[in-house]
């Protein structure tokens, strides 16, 4: 049988040569002031052989960081620290989106302008604690994000989604996905608000849609895409009804026409940490009938599985692409992968970062 997973694939507006997508990974990199560094634009041109690279998590506001340097797109020297990266993917014919992130209650007063407290949809204190940079920190309880502040939050994502076009991206991914600021309003756990933006399933779902529908008059929907976990438990994250909360937001998206959903799989740790089987692309494929790409500790084998089975479209790899960055190489050539330096994945510096050698 003929390989799926090498077989090209019309992403949007985007036609992508193969399937093996590199996904978003933090790194805590970024210079001063959030902004990205000549190391980052060397590091995602080394990976500029992925079908698609989606970017790190960058956030759309200085309210929105929750680890340390990690990069933001809500500055001009952001704007310009992000062109250098695009640059040298495109040189190396490489297709990179940026990935848009607010981390909302899963920060700490260290990471906030004036030391204000970190804001969610309710006042509830995630369980876990927040690293500073130099020290694990309980997380603290949350100002719970008034009515009429709303949409100023989804004018941050406007706002970033224009700068990231600004920056020479081919698209953005809204990150809806474990536990961050977008899936803390979708989720029962974390959302007990009683106005629209609360309730039931419809009403926590709101600011999803909000927020993908005002990306998408930056973009156009064929150049938008979401991350959504609905099996995820990262984060201190619960849902009491997740097929209905995730099938009732993806047949709504699927109404926006976008690019692609991205939805992570349900892993053996995700099991062991209390998150339930059966939440998944697979069984919320029939509320999404668009491209799907989907993630969650995938090998070769398992991701031509889930493409020929149809549930999914293309595989984003996280660690394997960390520590090689010609992935889709070595998987098409069943070369054998490099072991990832798990010390350095937080770290700074060029150590585990871009000194991983290729199969030449």
């Amino acid at each position: 049988m003929a390989s799926k997973l090498f077989s090209p694939l019309k992403l949007g507006a985007v036609t992508l040569p193969h399937r093996v997508l590199m996904a978003p990974l933090t790194r805590c990199r970024a210079g001063e002031g959030n902004v990205p560094t000549d190391l980052m634009a060397e590091y995602y041109a080394q990976r500029a052989s992925a079908g698609l690279i989606i970017s790190e998590a960058t956030t759309v506001s200085r309210f929105g960081h929750g680890y340390p340097n990690t990069p933001g797109i809500y500055t001009d020297a952001q704007v310009d620290g992000w062109k250098k990266v695009t640059q040298a993917v495109h040189a190396k014919g490489g297709r990179i989106f940026l990935q848009l992130w607010h981390v909302g209650r899963i920060s700490h007063t260290t990471f906030q302008p004036e030391g204000v407290l970190p804001v969610g949809p309710s006042a509830i204190a995630p369980k876990g604690k927040a690293w500073t940079g130099k020290a694990m920190v309980d997380f603290v309880t949350p100002r719970a994000l008034t009515r009429e502040e709303i949409p100023g939050v989804v004018a941050e994502y406007v706002r970033g989604a224009r700068l990231a076009k600004e920056a020479g991206f081919d698209g953005v991914e809204i990150h809806n996905a474990n536990g961050y600021l977008l899936d803390q309003f979708l989720r029962s756990g974390s959302n007990q608000r009683t106005d629209e933006y609360g309730g039931d399933y419809m009403k926590r779902a709101r600011l999803s849609l909000e927020v993908t529908a005002a990306v998408v008059s930056v973009w156009g929907s064929d150049r938008v895409g979401i991350r959504l976990s609905p099996g995820g438990v990262f984060n201190d994250m619960y849902d009491e009804r997740p097929l209905e909360t995730f099938g009732y937001l993806l047949k709504e998206l699927s109404k926006l026409e976008l690019a692609y959903a991205h939805i992570t799989r349900v892993t053996a740790q995700d099991i062991a940490h209390g998150a339930q089987e059966g939440v998944g692309p697979r069984e919320l494929r029939s509320s999404f009938p668009g491209t799907i790409i989907t993630a969650g500790g995938f090998d070769r084998a398992q991701a031509e599985d889930a493409i020929q089975a149809g549930w999914a479209d293309a595989v984003a790899f996280g660690v394997p692409f960390l520590a090689n960055p010609d992935l889709p190489y070595r998987l098409e050539h069943q070369v054998a992968l490099n072991k990832p330096h798990e010390a350095t994945f937080y770290a700074s510096g060029a150590k585990g970062y871009t000194d991983y050698p290729t199969a030449s």
